[in-house]
């Protein structure tokens, strides 16, 4: 038996998420078939966490346990003829038989884009969340400082989630902004329910001048109810997995 660690991007548009359902299209099951193609086996994806139905990711990691001799090096080649292409394996290694891609994480960056012009734009429409509404950059990088460090983000998750332990720690937050497009990137040990989306959107009420409270106070509260709006899934992307 093998363990083999992967690493995958997909465009989440078309999907429900990542977790495989009975009656809707997932990542997990897709690539999953996919892995049945090539290797006749049937076999379980865990992923590092999942995905809500239209996130993206750059750097998924999953792993599955199989009997095939097929090397690893040569297994994105063969899963990606099988695949559709939203979805591609950009990596394959064999790893020790107890990883877990979910357990062993101890950390995750997420980027969300945001394409801030008065107008939409049709190339970006499903990949980044259109606020036409100026936004004070300056007031959003200050005030994203106090998200940095470890808190109680009980207010930055959405209901739903049966999580008891809301206390997490934010090691960055990276704000760059180029011709429009905004870019929010959050490193971290792990994150809430909705927690990212949650903060994205809390920042770009700030930057509208919604939010008359800082980020420190909001954050203190821990009351969903002081947060701003939870921003689309479109814009969000699990860029990297750290083990």
């Amino acid at each position: 038996m093998r363990n083999l660690k992967i690493t995958l991007q997909y465009n989440g548009k078309n999907y429900c998420g990542w977790q495989k359902q009975p009656n809707a299209l997932g990542i997990q099951g897709t690539v999953e078939k996919a892995i049945y193609e090539i290797t006749k086996e049937e076999v379980k994806v865990t992923a590092s966490g999942r995905t809500d139905a239209g996130v993206h990711a750059l750097g998924q990691v999953a792993n599955f346990k199989t009997e095939s001799k097929i090397p690893a090096e040569r297994l994105p080649d063969a899963l990606n003829a099988k695949l559709p292409k939203d979805i591609s394996i950009i990596s394959c290694e064999e790893v020790d038989i107890d990883f877990h891609a979910r357990y062993n994480a101890c950390g995750k960056t997420y980027r969300y884009l945001i394409y801030n012009k008065p107008y939409r734009s049709p190339l970006y429409k499903d990949l980044s969340y259109h606020v036409r509404y100026d936004l004070d950059l300056d007031k959003i990088r200050l005030e994203a400082k106090s998200l940095i460090g470890t808190h109680d983000f009980g207010g930055f998750m959405s209901s739903g989630s049966s999580v008891k332990d809301t206390v997490r720690t934010i090691y960055d937050v990276d704000i760059q902004e180029n011709d429009g497009m905004i870019s929010i990137e959050v490193s971290g040990n792990g994150f809430l329910y909705n927690m990212v989306r949650i903060i994205v959107g809390t920042l770009v009420d700030i930057g509208r001048g919604r939010i008359k409270h800082n980020m420190e106070e909001i954050i203190n509260s821990k009351s969903r109810s002081m947060c701003g709006h939870t921003a689309p899934a479109h814009g969000l992307f699990l860029k990297k997995v750290n083990y």
